[in-house]
């Protein structure tokens, strides 16, 4: 199984639950893209999050100095975004692939996070709580579909809100995975007890 972590925008809680599925399924992990921080990159935070010993961690396609948007951060580096050089690694295992903010982000002049979708991919949208954020989240999954993507799942990020939510969940009729709370903080442990709330509605995408 490809699952493909993507969110209504950027700091929604991607690379938590990145480390969330990817724990849960002792699945490999890959960011294509990222796009400064390279000292401490997504990848090496999902590194300090699992505690199994099955999941690898695919080196990024493309490493950019620059916390920005993707085409930016290439630009500033000299350098075009080619989706041709963006190759899956190949793996037996789960993979989670993790986007870079939301699905619209540019990558260069003509393509964008979309784009790196394949028909094959679980998509999981990932929804944090604020004003405006029920018109983001339908948004994205308007996008998906009208790209004939379907979504696999939505976890929400944050305090629960009844009313978001379940309007969100009868406009889209998307399966609900989870929620993951205001944590004071997130280690292996407490990404452990995530994975295992949400093992299983995973494992049934």
């Amino acid at each position: 199984m490809k699952i493909f972590i993507t969110g209504i925008g950027t700091d929604v809680g991607k690379t938590i639950v990145s480390a969330i599925v990817t724990q849960a399924l002792q699945a490999d992990y890959w960011k294509p893209i990222q796009a400064g921080d390279l000292d401490n990159s997504d990848s090496h935070k999902i590194q300090r999050y699992i505690s199994n010993d099955k999941t690898l961690i695919h080196d990024n396609s493309y490493k950019l100095n620059t916390p920005a948007s993707p085409h930016l951060a290439a630009q500033i580096d000299g350098i075009t975004i080619d989706l041709k050089k963006i190759t899956e690694p190949k793996t037996n295992n789960h993979l989670v692939i993790e986007g870079a903010g939301g699905i619209l982000v540019p990558l260069n002049n003509e393509d964008c996070i979309i784009d790196l979708l394949k028909s094959d991919y679980k998509i999981i949208v990932v929804s944090r709580h604020y004003l405006g954020s029920i018109n983001h989240t339908l948004l994205t999954i308007e996008a998906l579909k009208n790209r004939n993507l379907s979504v696999s799942g939505i976890i929400f990020s944050g305090d629960e809100n009844k009313a978001t939510e379940e309007i969100i969940l009868n406009k889209t009729n998307i399966k609900f995975i989870g929620r993951i709370e205001n944590e004071p903080y997130f280690d292996q442990n407490v990404v452990q007890y995530y994975a295992d709330i949400f093992s299983e509605n995973l494992l049934n995408l």
